[in-house]
């Protein structure tokens, strides 16, 4: 059902702060900024290889994110795997027993297919799925 990792999301404060380690740093190439208001989150796309890191800054104190860095700190937020059919794997997922945060794919930043696993079902890892 997967295809590769997507991305791996990292909540941060301010991506205006974060993206020169990144950046500079660690010489990744930033493809660009977006806010996602349906997720009231910001965020920006890091490749490395196939790869990105997605850094996500919350545009709303009640947004997800600003809930988990008000909670954890910044760092480490999710895992995002490619499949090819978001709709197909959560119907695979749901009949094996996978707990769903979200029933049917949403729309993600740059118009993807998402769906998140819950963590309970996952290790305690917040898992996305994309298309």
């Amino acid at each position: 059902m997967l295809t590769k990792i997507n991305h791996i999301g990292i909540a941060v404060n301010s991506i205006e702060e974060a993206v020169p380690f990144y950046r500079d740093s660690l010489g990744m190439v930033l493809k660009g900024t977006e806010v996602v208001p349906s997720q009231k989150v910001k965020v920006a796309f890091l490749v490395i290889g196939e790869s990105k890191i997605e850094l996500l800054e919350p545009t709303a104190p009640d947004s997800p994110v600003a809930k988990f860095l008000e909670k954890n700190g910044p760092g480490v937020h999710h895992i995002a795997y490619s499949v090819p059919d978001v709709a197909k794997a959560i119907e695979q997922l749901k009949a094996g027993g996978t707990r769903m945060i979200d029933e049917v794919p949403r729309e993600g930043a740059h118009g993807a297919k998402i769906a998140f696993i819950h963590p309970k079902s996952s290790g305690g890892v917040l898992t996305e799925i994309c298309g």
